[in-house]
This record gives C-alpha cells, structure tokens and sequence, in this order.
C-alpha cells in the first residue's frame, strides 16, 4: 500500500508540470499544407488536430510501446504519439520535434504507461527530454512529407514493466511491405472531424494494409514512394490528428511495428482516404545510427 501511494505522488508531481487545457495536437502548428504546391495541399489536413477516428477504447496496457510525446515550442506544446524504443529511447515522426522546416522543439516530456493521461495512473512513466536528445532524419522536408521519423533520447531511462515494453521493429532481411495483413494504429488524437478535443484515453482502429501500388491510386506517386506504407481507411477508419508519431502495427508472431503515423487527408480523417506512415523498414539504419537500438538481422 506504501508503494502504490509513492507511485501516485510521483506521478502527481510530474503531472503538475503538464497543463494540457494549453496542449494542442502537434499539426496546428504548422499548417505546412499552406506551403505545398496548390495541387498537393488536399493531402495535407487543413483542419488543426488529430486522432483515432472512428475507432475503440484499448484495454489498459493493450499496447504497451505506445508514448504520448508533448514537445515544447514557443508558442506552445504539441501533442503526438510515438513508441518505445529501447529503455533511452523513443520514436516518433519528424514533424513532432521540427516545426516549419528548421524550428526543433526546446524539449518536452514523454509519457509511458498511460491508458488515462488525466488520471493518476502508478503505471505512468514521465520523462522529460531535451533538445539536445531530438534526432530527426537529416533529410526531413516539410515541403513534400519526405523522411518524416525522428528518434529522441530521454533524460533517464525507462522501467520496463508489464505495462511498458519496447516495440517490436522489423529485422534487416524483412522486405515485405504486409499488404493484406491487418493493421492497427493507436493514439490519443481526436475522435472526430467535428470535434477539435483530443482523447484522454489510449483508442485504436484497425484495417488493411495496402500494397504501395494500391495506395498510390488513391493518393499519387508524388507522395507514396517506397518509404510509405499506406493503411487503408475504409469504413472512415483512421488515424487523425494528434496521433502523429505513433504506431501502425501489424500481428505476425506478436506485435510488429511497420508504421510511423505521418499524414493524410486534408478533406478529414473519416472520409476513407488511406492514412500514410513512415515505413519503419526503410528507416533502420537511421535507427540504428541515432539510438542504441540494434535490428535483427
């Protein structure tokens, strides 16, 4: 009973520090859909904030490699998702830690083990990061959604727990790119276009991958190229704002993370349109080189 009241006084002291009526989902930031050729900005979401839509409440610890990532800026902080890399590490997509084309964040906190963020959960982890800790993909370009992953170090490391655990990322010799294969993308974005209001609860959706080929005739190969996987958005299915840096995941011995949630539609995250991903087997050695994180072979 001592230790449980620890833990909730820990997680309270570090909670104090996050005002989340003044978090907002990462893509209000940086409408950098603005930027892009005229043709191109109906891919971009023209409506700030995003998160699983159309979707269910997980179980407390479901999936216990997902993180919400809060980074601070200037003008505020930005809520994304992202993952568990290793016990220093985290995932999650470049545009979580740089805004515009150049602005990295001034740091943040990373939250591990939350179903509930609002609640005092003695499952929560809370580590704070530092600029100095962001790797973002030195080839990241905002102006057409190229390289979107980033790896941060966090100040301390990770307790791994039952309700904490590392993902699972494709080994070396892996080439498939899972069309067929059911996909599942968590987060704490928003539940709906017509509401701007973020989730406080870990939701999940699920739908086909698709093949590259099948995503590009519903987007366009200026977007998907091979270092996107695509997951279908049938049934108004979807990642939205707020979820960006988190994980799609496929089941294939377990829990495999083949996705990073980068963008999708402009027209809303419920209309059908495939939500796209960094694709995680494309980035290894990026991974690799930016963390301690070490592939299969």
């Amino acid at each position: 009973m001592k230790t449980f009241a620890l833990l909730v006084a820990l997680f309270a002291a570090a909670n104090a520090d996050i005002d989340w009526s003044k978090v907002r989902p990462i893509e209000e930031f940086d409408h950098y859909w603005a930027r892009l050729p005229k043709e191109l900005q109906i891919y971009r979401y023209a409506q700030p904030s995003h998160r699983v839509v159309n979707g269910q409440e997980a179980t407390p610890g479901q999936f216990p490699y997902q993180i919400a990532l809060l980074s601070n800026f200037l003008i505020g902080t930005g809520l994304c998702g992202g993952s568990v890399l290793t016990n220093n590490y985290v995932l999650t997509a470049a545009h979580c830690v740089i805004m515009g084309t150049s602005t990295v964040a001034l740091g943040g906190n990373a939250i591990m083990g939350a179903h509930n963020r609002d609640a005092p959960e003695p499952s929560q982890q809370i580590i704070a990061f530092t600029s100095a800790g962001i790797s973002a993909h030195p080839n990241y370009s905002s102006t057409n959604i190229r390289n979107d992953i980033a790896v941060v170090r966090l100040n301390s490391p990770i307790t791994f727990t039952d309700r904490i655990q590392p993902a699972r990322l494709p080994a070396r010799s892996d080439t498939r790119q899972f069309g067929g294969f059911t996909g599942t993308v968590s987060g704490f974005g928003r539940t709906s276009d017509a509401s701007q209001a973020t989730s406080s609860v870990v939701m999940f959706t699920s739908n086909p991958v698709m093949t590259n080929a099948d995503c590009i005739a519903q987007w366009n190969a200026v977007l998907i190229e091979p270092q996107n996987v695509c997951l279908s958005g049938e049934g108004g299915r979807s990642a939205c704002n707020g979820d960006s840096g988190g994980p799609l995941a496929v089941q294939d011995g377990g829990s495999l993370q083949v996705g990073v949630v980068s963008f999708g539609s402009a027209a809303g995250c419920a209309i059908g349109m495939p939500s796209v991903y960094a694709r995680v087997s494309f980035f290894l050695d990026f991974i690799e080189a930016n963390s301690d994180f070490v592939a299969a072979a």
